[in-house]
């Protein structure tokens, strides 16, 4: 939501809002022009033609009910983006995992080849702060294209990128049969370039279902072939063959293969949309990162912290498979499971995600606005790595106020403390940091 109001302010609209608490997104929105409640009430929405809510905010909320009884437009998320893609040729990034990453550097592969694109990603990139550009100049507009509600499905995307599909929003396609067919659904009413990769089983079965689309990963069957990949502390690097043939080779200032898999799909698109080789892998090499994708978060007494977004099986197993290629004393993985419904889902899935971490610290669970469940607990992943894995070394802190507490006492010179979720897992590192920094006075 803060990245479309940002490109609806670049667009020239007047754009109010309202949210819970202050943070540095609304005050980045305040900064652009944008009047910004703290709160909710129904006379926040002023004379606002259009009300446009997240999927978060129920039908019950105050400012819904009086733009209803006002008779004004109230827009779903995905009915504004919709509205934003009308205006250009939008190019769509989806998958269960790594779009975020992966629009962010096309955005950027893009933008060095003067093509002017307009973006709106999930994240912040930290090269400029923002998850959001628009831009009157180019054609093209840069999608992270959300499946959790089905909004991918609603963006009329010319072309389109698929990082992975791994049975997750089932609660909203009811099974992984619909999930798949929306998927298939996405990439066949796609004009072309579609982007798929090829290591992903799920990913590749749809590229095999719809046909014509390019496909890119590490598998020789792949059209553009990752080779010589080699994973660093804070960094990756690999070759990329087409035909047979080398047309590029990538230094990526971040490590693991899945953002190795990620720039690789950013590059195929951007040269599948007329973008030179020799000038989106300086950019990729540039790439400063996005907020909460493995994030360096500070270093204090030999103790590093990195702050990540991962909150499903797949993801938890990628970066700490991208960790331990660190060569670090120790991994000390913090976990933070997100949402009950989640968790009751894919907590046996969870079983063999944390293999390459020293120590495990499983938190409770973050609602996200989900009642709790009877029985659903974070100690059910607990569960499910001690049963298969009996030495795993493993701490269950059930409340959000232990962990920087016991983070304090356990963590030792060498380590890496790498904390993971999509709650309010991400300030622990400061919270560790500062209660640290207090001790030494």
């Amino acid at each position: 939501m803060n990245a479309i109001a940002a490109v609806l302010l670049s667009m020239g609209h007047p754009v109010s809002g309202s949210d819970l608490r202050e943070s540095a997104g609304v005050n980045r929105l305040r900064s652009l022009g944008a009047q910004i409640h703290i709160g909710h009430s129904a006379t926040n929405i002023g004379d606002a033609e259009i009300i446009c809510r997240s999927t978060a905010v129920p039908d019950g909320n105050t400012e819904v009910l009086a733009a209803k009884e006002l008779g004004r437009s109230v827009w779903s998320r995905a009915d504004v983006l919709a509205a934003i893609c009308e205006l250009k040729q939008t190019v769509a990034v989806s998958g269960t995992h790594g779009k975020t990453t992966t629009s962010s550097m096309l955005a950027l592969g893009l933008t060095a080849s003067g093509l002017d694109p307009a973006f709106i990603v999930g994240g912040d990139l930290n090269e400029i702060g923002s998850g959001a550009v628009w831009s009157n100049k180019g054609k093209l507009f840069v999608v992270e294209a959300d499946e959790s509600d089905g909004t991918f499905l609603r963006l009329n995307a010319e072309a389109v990128v698929v990082t992975n599909v791994e049975a997750d929003h089932l609660d909203f396609f009811g099974s992984y049969k619909a999930l798949i067919e929306s998927f298939e659904t996405f990439v066949a009413e796609a004009k072309g370039p579609r982007v798929v990769c090829s290591d992903d089983p799920g990913a590749a079965n749809i590229a095999s279902t719809v046909g014509e689309c390019v496909t890119y990963g590490r598998s020789n069957e792949a059209d553009y072939q990752i080779i010589d990949l080699e994973t660093h502390r804070y960094s990756s690097t690999f070759g990329i063959i087409n035909g047979g043939r080398l047309i590029g080779e990538c230094d990526l200032p971040v490590p693991g293969v899945h953002n190795a898999l990620n720039a690789t799909a950013a590059f195929v698109t951007a040269l599948e949309l007329g973008a030179s080789a020799g000038l989106v892998l300086p950019a990729l090499g540039r790439f400063a990162g996005v907020a909460r994708r493995f994030e360096f978060r500070g270093e204090q007494d030999g103790v590093v912290y990195v702050d990540d977004y991962a909150h499903l099986p797949t993801e938890v197993s990628s970066v700490l498979a991208a960790a331990k290629a660190g060569n670090w004393q120790r991994v000390v993985a913090v976990f933070q499971p997100h949402r009950y419904s989640r968790t009751a889902e894919l907590w046996r899935d969870f079983a063999d995600s944390f293999v390459d971490a020293d120590h495990i610290v499983v938190t409770g669970i973050y609602g996200a606005g989900e009642l709790p469940r009877p029985g659903v607990t974070g100690d059910l992943l607990v569960r499910a790595i001690l049963d298969a894995h009996p030495d795993a070394s493993v701490t269950y802190l059930p409340g959000r106020d232990q962990v920087a507490g016991y983070l304090d006492s356990t963590l030792q010179s060498g380590d890496l403390c790498l904390t993971m979720g999509a709650g309010d897992l991400t300030s622990a590192a400061d919270e560790v940091q500062t209660r640290r920094k207090v001790s030494e006075l």
